[in-house]
């Protein structure tokens, strides 16, 4: 039994062994696999070569070498371009309504002692309140997508999301009230003769809604006596009177401007008056002047509201680009 046993570990000559790799077996190498690390070794840097004091090689290093690189692309240099000259024009505009808005406040003295405490409710402060806050947020939009700064466009992308959501408020709140507008056209009208002569914005509001609406007063020319200078009782010139803008033919031979054309309108029966002024009140022709115009003041405001959202996604595509671009210089 023994000696069978030996003769079994003996291989005879004509004996054929397998040399065939076995795919399975962890521990025999491939036939491809010297090829693949010739190429390996070839696609290492010198650096990649070089051997800590462990003596192990520096495997972060070959990490980095085969990293993929991403670049910028056509499309990421229009979005940033794009949105860079979008923002510059809109800055150079905010400039200019801030300026506006200044220089009213100052050619009407409003920061003078005297006129300080109502500075509040004046109507240019509107305007330089709506000129800062433009020219602030498109500045950031504009540095930020130039100098590729996150934390600039990260501001920008969530003003224009407050704001895109505050204008939506408004529109929704404006659509419930809308059978409401001609109590709140008319308290503003009134408001406006009340402080005819006190403010000149307000003055100017009112002539302008008399002279293109050909109309005078809130609901009819009467109104007027709501203002202490064009009340029958005030001891001035103007009393019993209406503001030129409410005649029918301010001008004198069409040249010269008469500013006493309305003296003395009110006394006068409608027969009398109506060859003198308009007898109408502006509330009408204002809301009639809505309801003209509903597609276009309609078409304005989505197109603004577009604007903003189109600027918003590609505030935010960009944001992406050089999120991946940082990742991966």
């Amino acid at each position: 039994m023994r000696r069978y046993l030996g003769l079994k570990r003996i291989f005879l000559p004509w004996s054929r062994r397998d040399t065939t790799q076995n795919e399975s077996s962890p521990l025999i190498p491939k036939a491809s696999s010297a090829k693949e690390d010739d190429e390996e070794r070839d696609n290492v840097t010198p650096e990649s070569r070089q051997v800590g004091p462990d003596n192990r090689q520096d495997d972060s290093r070959v990490l980095v070498s085969n990293q993929p690189h991403y670049r910028y692309s056509f499309t990421d240099y229009f979005l940033k371009y794009f949105l860079f000259l979008c923002n510059l024009v809109f800055t150079v505009l905010g400039l200019v309504v801030l300026g506006l808005g200044m220089w009213g406040l100052l050619s009407k003295e409003s920061f003078a002692q005297e006129k300080i405490g109502s500075i509040g409710t004046d109507p240019m402060l509107i305007l330089v309140s709506l000129g800062f806050v433009l020219t602030l947020l498109c500045l950031s939009g504009c540095l930020g997508a130039l100098r590729e700064n996150c934390s600039l466009l990260k501001l920008f992308s969530a003003t224009v999301l407050a704001l895109i959501t505050a204008q939506v408020l408004a529109g929704i709140v404006a659509y419930s009230l809308q059978g409401q507008v001609g109590s709140y056209l008319r308290s503003g009208m009134l408001a406006a003769m009340v402080h005819y002569q006190d403010d000149l914005d307000l003055r100017f509001i009112a002539d302008e809604i008399q002279t293109n609406l050909q109309c005078c007063g809130a609901d009819n020319y009467r109104d007027w006596e709501l203002n202490i200078y064009y009340n029958c009782s005030a001891p001035g010139v103007l009393a019993c009177g209406v503001p030129a803008t409410c005649c029918v033919d301010p001008l004198e031979n069409g040249t010269v401007w008469n500013s006493q054309c309305g003296l003395g309108a009110q006394l006068l029966d409608e027969f009398s008056a109506q060859s003198v002024i308009f007898l109408g009140g502006c509330l009408g022709g204002m809301l009639r002047w809505i309801e003209q115009h509903e597609g276009l003041i309609g078409t304005v405001v989505i197109v603004i509201l577009g604007v903003q959202i189109l600027t918003l996604f590609i505030s935010t595509r960009l944001l992406e680009r050089i999120h991946w671009h940082k990742i991966y210089m």
